[in-house]
């Protein structure tokens, strides 16, 4: 490898963990802030959980779909097109007079969920099998750290330069992401199938949004009434539709055979269900400290002290995604995911039991932290080494936009759960958070069986020889997992 080519394949590195960074931050920067956002716009928590949910709804239908086209026609071309749509997104939502607006934003923002299986598919061209799954790892320890500084500095953002920087910063952010993508990253030699089934993935969009309806308007409308179970039935028959559909066309949205593969159900299992617990709890966790003691429990803290106490959480995520490739290579991809999803259990049970001072909801967080960033970086290698290097793209997009649907799910249930009714000091009753941490920890104990099945051999999955280990201590990947 010339020093040319390593220096291409290094800067190309940077602008993929410009573009990680920025995506990861723009799922989590409203996560502390969705308090604020209520009063701002004078909704109620029930409307302002949509401004999360509708851009996960957004990222899962949007997901699959652009990793599809990114496989067809180039993935440097769909990382700078969804960089793009970042960038509008994000200055449309700094605009925004209403909630309405800002939903509405966020389902542009929902495009980002491209990014991450984008920025897998060009690690795979640049780097070849041997190298991957490091490399992957080291992109999705970076992201989880975005997806920490999100929640760390949404506060001092809003102290320091307003509210509606927290959009006009990843404005700029992502549009220097989109030039450099369309300037310094090679063009994708692999090309998939062509063709783009569109009737699939509108089959996939109309169960998505009728399930998530049905489960964000339940509580209020009543479980059994005409409207939600035609919702059910709604998303139940387009669900089925959808794979149908899926087993049939010629050239597939998702293909059913390589979901069928062991390394990807697998881990599309593990993901939901992380997906299902992360994105709920990290949503409502700052809501629970933001409350005021006068409720009987909560904090009484600012977005700011509250980011301060996820700091440790966001930090253990980043630390151990740089950790976990060295625990693959030595106990396998199977023991890492299940440990890491039995952590988070443990972690989510003990914020339902114990959440009464802020050091005891520091540690629960900070070790739920440990279990989410053991997990994320580990799976996204097992998908990724699971497929032949043309459905790269689309499988780990389906991956992120299994664990995006988990999200969605989680923070709808949680929504209903703590949204249910409220106390007479106008917030929800402790007893409400109580139950939402425990399902979620129920959630990532179904994840810790469900890793039962990821593939256990170590040496294929990170080096799938020993000329490979070679290589990876030689080339452009350190053993210390640092990709130059």
């Amino acid at each position: 490898m010339t020093d040319t080519g390593r220096g291409r394949r290094r800067m190309s590195f940077l602008v993929l963990t410009l573009s990680a960074v920025a995506f990861s931050s723009l799922q989590s920067l409203l996560v502390p802030v969705l308090t604020h956002i209520e009063h701002t716009f004078h909704t109620d928590q029930r409307t302002v959980v949509w401004v999360l949910t509708a851009y996960l709804l957004s990222a899962s239908i949007l997901t699959p779909v652009l990793g599809r086209v990114g496989d067809m026609v180039g993935k440097r071309r769909m990382l700078v097109v969804t960089l793009a749509a970042l960038t509008v997104g994000s200055a449309l939502a700094a605009l925004a007079p209403s909630v309405g607006w800002l939903i509405a934003a966020r389902v542009i923002q929902g495009a980002g969920g491209g990014v991450m299986p984008l920025a897998f598919g060009i690690i795979r061209d640049l780097y070849g099998e041997a190298r991957v799954s490091r490399a992957v790892s080291v992109l999705a320890a970076i992201g989880a750290l975005g997806y920490g500084a999100g929640i760390i500095a949404a506060g001092p953002v809003i102290d320091v330069l307003g509210y509606p920087w927290l959009f006009w910063l990843p404005t700029i952010t992502t549009a220097l992401a989109a030039l450099a993508a369309r300037v310094v990253i090679p063009d994708s030699p692999v090309r998939g199938p062509q063709g783009l089934p569109l009737f699939p993935a509108l089959l996939l969009s109309v169960a998505l949004v009728a399930l998530l309806v049905a489960l964000s308007e339940g509580n209020v409308r009543g479980w059994v009434t005409p409207g939600i179970l035609g919702l059910v039935a709604l998303s139940v028959l387009a669900g089925a539709g959808w794979i149908w559909t899926e087993t049939r066309v010629p050239v597939p949205m998702i293909d059913m055979a390589m979901m069928r593969r062991r390394g990807v159900w697998s881990s599309n299992c593990v993901s939901a269900l992380l997906g299902f617990g992360m994105f709920a709890g990290f949503a409502f966790l700052p809501q629970l400290m933001q409350t005021p003691p006068e409720a009987g429990y909560g904090f009484g803290s600012t977005i700011s002290e509250s980011g301060r106490l996820m700091l440790p959480s966001a930090l253990a995520m980043f630390v151990v995604g740089f950790a976990t490739s060295p625990l693959v290579r030595r106990f396998g991809s199977r023991a890492v995911t299940v440990s890491g999803s039995a952590l988070g259990s443990l972690s989510f049970l003990g914020l339902a039991g114990f959440h009464a001072t802020p050091w005891q909801t520091c540690v629960a967080a900070t070790f739920l932290g440990v279990g989410l960033g053991l997990v994320f970086a580990t799976v996204a290698g097992v998908v990724v080494s699971a497929v032949p290097p043309e459905q790269t793209g689309v499988a780990s997009g389906m991956n992120a936009n299994i664990r995006t649907i988990g999200g969605s799910l989680g923070a709808a249930v949680m929504g209903a759960i703590v949204t249910t009714r409220v106390s007479a000091t106008g917030h929800p009753p402790e007893s409400a958070y109580t139950l939402g941490f425990a399902t979620l920890g129920v959630a990532l104990a179904l994840g810790s069986i469900a890793a039962l099945f990821v593939p256990a051999p170590r040496g294929r999955l990170i080096e799938s020889s020993t000329r490979d280990t070679a290589l990876a201590g030689s080339g452009d990947v350190a053993p210390s997992g640092r990709v130059p």
